[in-house]
């Protein structure tokens, strides 16, 4: 029905369709603008309120902007200097948006605040308020303000706020760079696939369409949700993927259908109805994946679900409405002109799958050894915290930091706050004594007095009521962060403590992300089965699909350990390991993986199944079914894949994972997984594949959907692209 009414209003539709892409364009101009910035923090918990308590009590808080003053001639220490020191230190606390500031120069010459070679001492100031308002309206004036070269002294800015603004600038850059790149070569690469322009050409337009599509959708969501600038990002990756896979999807079988004989509009019609239901079955699969991370409480891993599911709900629309539209309009000229003599049982992939079924356990297993071999390095997984060597050597912030692991001792901007109450001043002291023992523990400042090593060094200033800052070292700082906070909370005080400050924000935020992540698997493995089970009726195949994602996904995260974590290509890529990994990107990784692996499950299994419904021959329909199948997937994959590749090109280090993680995972989806581990699998089960009780048959007869079979003829062709 509806095929038929796109083929009558076909002209009207695809007008609409231009109109509606090119509104949402403008519309979503203003959305990119509206996004929000997020920092690594978990709303509701103990540093939160650590934070809350410092700025309404104390008026202050972790420094989230630093001065690093280098000193022209002489030592901090000689008067001129600390004069000046002193003087840039209230001229920073005097500047708008500004709430505290405070010095090596101010704050008794704390050795803390000092280059070990005396010729570098830090500022640090604490600037209120959430990131949109510190990285947008006051780092852009702040920071080149203060970068000085005079000759006195030369200043530069740091601070994690000046770090992930920078990180920011630098993403827009690699992502916009990237999509330059993109969308010609996807335009190369697709007229390589079909070999015509105008389809390469109506495909690409899906493709903008999602993307214009889902960040006008996104400008509904601001008006009750708070949304990340990457979310944006993320828009324009899988709006471009999506949009190539389903186009390729409907006019692979709308040529199909063709060849089988049927005129334009009954094309049309059974594309729409056939393939068009396993684009929506698909587009619902990816759509669930992404919107599992609305268990996360976290505006900068929520903001990717409502970007996923606008993209997905786009891209569906694109290709299922606008584009059999076009092919309505288009008929005839986007078929082949000179289609190859190929019965699809010739092709490599027939013969490839073929083989695999008449040796299902030697190559299936061959197949899983190396796919577990390259999985392995998942095994020494650490989720760390990210810090400014997410970008490269040659960005300012970055410059900033590395003299400060090289001259400075201990990280006094990542201090821990202790906030106190009922707190006596024996106790005090003793509790502060015992915080001072922790390993790496430079400096505990209480209003006890400052304490190192269990002593008290300093006397009471006054400085510090009812709270007390633990200073680490900065090489216990970057060997175990979450483990320092953890031992600071486990210390035992005589009265009520809370313990916040930037280490124990990102220790909270990695908390709350790994505690959820069996969640997650599980919400996924659920709407995958529910999503599988409703187009073929089995209960194996959604199983076996699970299982096959599971381990597609390993390679993934074993490639993020091996290049991103243990440093291996570091070189060739440009970045600095640290020895662990941010959780929240490679979570993101797992949700866009597995729904896009699904994507190519859902149209091998449809093929398949289309097979055995027709022979009986449950043997038989998997390299026939493959033979359909296949060569579309391994057009699409390499498409995507050379799409995610350029990310890799990026300078930011989130970007290079998320570009070659995705890169390897869909290649190696679309060849080893699905090529030859999938047919392995299907032929060891044999009829079982197509399995399921007698109340969950009758439950499928009720509402499970299929696709509409294609023509019982391989189309010449088919079987090579």
């Amino acid at each position: 029905m509806l095929g038929r009414t796109l083929v009558r209003r076909a002209r009207w539709i695809v007008t609409a369709g231009v109109l509606l892409t090119v509104v949402a364009a403008l519309v979503g101009v203003g959305t990119v603008g509206a996004l929000s910035l997020n920092r690594f923090e978990a709303p509701g918990s103990e540093s939160m309120r650590v934070r809350d308590v410092l700025a309404r009590e104390h008026s202050t808080g972790s420094p989230n902007v630093a001065l690093l003053v280098t000193v022209r001639n002489g030592t901090v220490d000689d008067p001129v200097v600390a004069a000046a020191g002193r003087a840039l230190t209230e001229e920073l606390r005097a500047r708008p948006g500004v709430g505290d500031a405070w010095s090596y120069w101010t704050r008794g010459n704390a050795g803390t605040l000092r280059g070990t070679d005396a010729r570098q001492a830090l500022v640090l100031a604490w600037v209120p308020g959430d990131a949109d308002r510190v990285r947008r309206e006051v780092l852009p004036e702040l920071a080149p303000r203060f970068t000085r070269d005079g000759p006195v002294l030369r200043v530069r800015v740091g601070g994690g706020d000046e770090v992930f603004r920078q990180v920011m600038e630098q993403a827009r850059g690699d992502f916009l760079r990237a999509e330059l790149v993109i969308l010609p070569l996807v335009l190369l690469m697709l007229w390589r696939v079909y070999r015509r322009l105008v389809p390469a050409l109506v495909t690409v337009g899906v493709g903008l369409f999602a993307v214009a599509g889902s960040l006008a959708l996104l400008r509904g969501v601001l008006g009750f949700a708070e949304i990340s600038t990457f979310a944006s990002n993320i828009a324009l990756v899988m709006g471009i993927g999506l949009g190539v896979d389903y186009g390729l999807f409907m006019i692979f079988r709308f040529r199909e259908e063709l060849r089988g004989g049927a005129e334009v509009p009954e094309a049309v019609a059974r594309t729409v109805r056939g393939t068009g239901r396993t684009v929506l079955f698909s587009g619902a699969t990816v759509a669930a994946s992404l919107a599992v991370l609305l268990v996360f409480p976290f505006p900068f891993l929520s903001s990717f679900a409502y970007a996923g599911v606008a993209v997905v709900v786009s891209a569906v629309v694109g290709a299922t409405v606008v584009l059999p539209a076009a092919l309505a309009l288009l008929g005839r000229r986007v078929e082949r002109r000179r289609p190859p003599a190929d019965d699809g049982r010739s092709s490599a992939w027939y013969r490839t799958a073929a083989l695999v079924t008449r040796r299902p356990l030697l190559l299936g297993g061959a197949a899983l050894g190396v796919v577990l071999l390259l999985g392995a390095p998942f095994l020494g997984i650490r989720f760390g915290l990210p810090d400014d060597r997410v970008l490269p050597g040659s960005a300012p912030v970055r410059q900033v930091y590395d003299q400060v692991r090289a001259n400075f001792p201990a990280e006094e901007a990542d201090a821990l706050h202790v906030v106190t109450s009922g707190g006596d001043p024996a106790g005090t002291a003793a509790y502060a004594g015992r915080l001072s023992r922790i390993e790496g523990v430079v400096r505990v400042d209480s209003p006890a007095g400052s304490f190192t090593g269990g002593r008290r060094m300093e006397a009471a200033t006054g400085r510090m009521r009812d709270r007390l800052a633990v200073v680490p070292s900065s090489r216990r700082l970057e060997r175990d962060a979450v483990g320092l906070v953890r031992e600071v909370r486990a210390v035992p005080a005589p009265f009520a403590t809370r313990v916040g400050g930037y280490p124990a924000e990102l220790a909270d935020y990695r908390d709350g992300v790994t505690g959820r992540l069996p969640l997650v698997a599980g919400l996924i493995v659920v709407v995958t089965f529910a999503v599988l089970f409703l187009m073929t009726g089995s209960v194996v195949a959604p199983l076996k699909a699970s299982l096959l994602n599971a381990v597609s996904l390993t390679v993934m995260f074993g490639a993020l350990v091996f290049v991103f974590q243990d440093g291996n290509l570091s070189g060739l890529l440009g970045f600095t390991p640290t020895g662990s990994i941010e959780p929240s990107v490679p979570l993101l990784m797992f949700c866009v993986a597995h729904g896009l692996s699904m994507d190519y499950e859902v149209l091998l299994l449809s093929r398949i199944k289309e097979e055995y419904d027709r022979t009986g021959d449950a043997v038989a329909a998997v390299p026939a079914g493959i033979a359909r199948s296949a060569p579309l997937v391994t057009a699409a994959a390499v498409i995507l894949a050379v799409s995610f590749a350029a990310y890799a090109t990026g300078r930011v280090v989130f970007l290079q994972q998320l570009g070659v993680g995705m890169a390897l995972t869909v290649l190696l989806d679309a060849t080893l997984i699905r090529g030859v581990l999938a047919p392995a699998l299907m032929r060891l089960a044999g009829p079982a594949n197509w399995w399921a009780p007698r109340p969950l048959r009758r439950l499928h007869r009720r509402i499970g959907l299929a696709e509409e079979p294609a023509p019982a003829t391989p189309a010449p062709g088919y079987g090579r692209v």
